[in-house]
């Protein structure tokens, strides 16, 4: 079996996950989570004295992280195609069932997806942990639909347990049917229902451990070792910036869920339907400006 490689030990370590149980591991983020809903009463909503930015991204939301409270938006309900971003949800999911470290094999059918793919082989065996990494890293769709296959059995079952969890966060304005991204017919969300997903996502330490990571080192189950750099460019531009999620497609346009913090306020900022040359200038204005930087 695959150790999980020292950059991601480190991570995990510094955030006291490494020596519980899976089942501790999953009530921290809740209580987390909880306990930061808590402390906004007593701290209160910053909110930016100056107007916010114009941006070019078609839709995009700000949020106080901590609260939930919207502090900017832009055609927040226009459903729209997500890409990628969505891959919080798989890996949420992935989080829920079963143990993070457990085996998970390679089918011959999750392999067939279109790019971007970190190439797994049908018969490897990795542990769960690194496919996650690698997920939320690199934004592999082989790994995407490996993971959901292992958690639902199906892509077709997978979809329905990521849409009963929307439905469970309040995400009324999304359907997925499938566990990556990749355009099709009748899938959508807003940036409104990402922001509530990017929320748990935030609170949920081994995700925002992993997001977090500029790079990621990676052993394929052939012994092969790659350094993937993280999709997420914003997370070198800004020095707020800690994490969460990249996507593109042609329908879609550019995407980007981040998250930011300055001493104790902490923001998330959704932009989708971008482009290649405003995505990373939309975000970090946003995040700047919610942040009073």
């Amino acid at each position: 079996m695959l150790s999980i490689k020292p950059l991601i030990l480190f991570s995990l370590f510094l955030l006291g996950i490494c020596n519980h149980s899976y089942a501790q591991n999953y009530k921290s983020p809740g209580k987390t989570f909880l306990a930061a809903n808590r402390s906004s009463q007593s701290l209160g909503i910053f909110r930016p004295k100056s107007p916010a930015p114009t941006i070019y991204g078609k839709s995009a939301i700000v949020i106080d992280a901590r609260t939930g409270s919207a502090l900017f938006s832009k055609s927040a309900d226009q459903k729209r195609a997500v890409a990628s971003t969505q891959k919080l949800m798989t890996a949420l999911l992935s989080l829920e069932k079963g143990h993070m470290h457990e085996p998970v094999k390679v089918a011959s059918t999750d392999t067939h997806v279109e790019p971007s793919k970190i190439y797994i082989q049908a018969g490897q065996t990795y542990r769960k942990s690194d496919l996650i990494a690698a997920l939320l890293v690199r934004s592999g769709n082989d790994v995407a639909r490996c993971l959901a296959r292992n958690h639902s059995g199906s892509q077709k079952s997978f979809s329905y347990a990521m849409n009963q969890k929307a439905r469970s966060l309040g995400m009324h304005s999304s359907n997925f049917l499938n566990p990556h991204g990749l355009t099709a017919s009748g899938q959508y969300s807003t940036a409104r229902d990402m922001s509530k997903l990017a929320r748990v996502a935030y609170f949920h330490r081994t995700i925002r451990s992993i997001t977090s990571l500029k790079k990621l080192p990676f052993r394929f189950a052939n012994g092969k070792r790659k350094t993937f750099n993280n999709t997420n460019k914003l997370l070198s531009k800004s020095p707020y910036c800690n994490g969460l999620k990249t996507g593109y497609t042609r329908a879609s346009g550019n995407c980007l869920i981040s998250s930011g913090k300055n001493g104790p306020r902490e923001v998330i900022v959704v932009v989708l339907g971008s482009n290649s040359s405003n995505i990373w200038k939309d975000s970090e204005k946003l995040m700047h400006w919610a942040l009073g930087i």
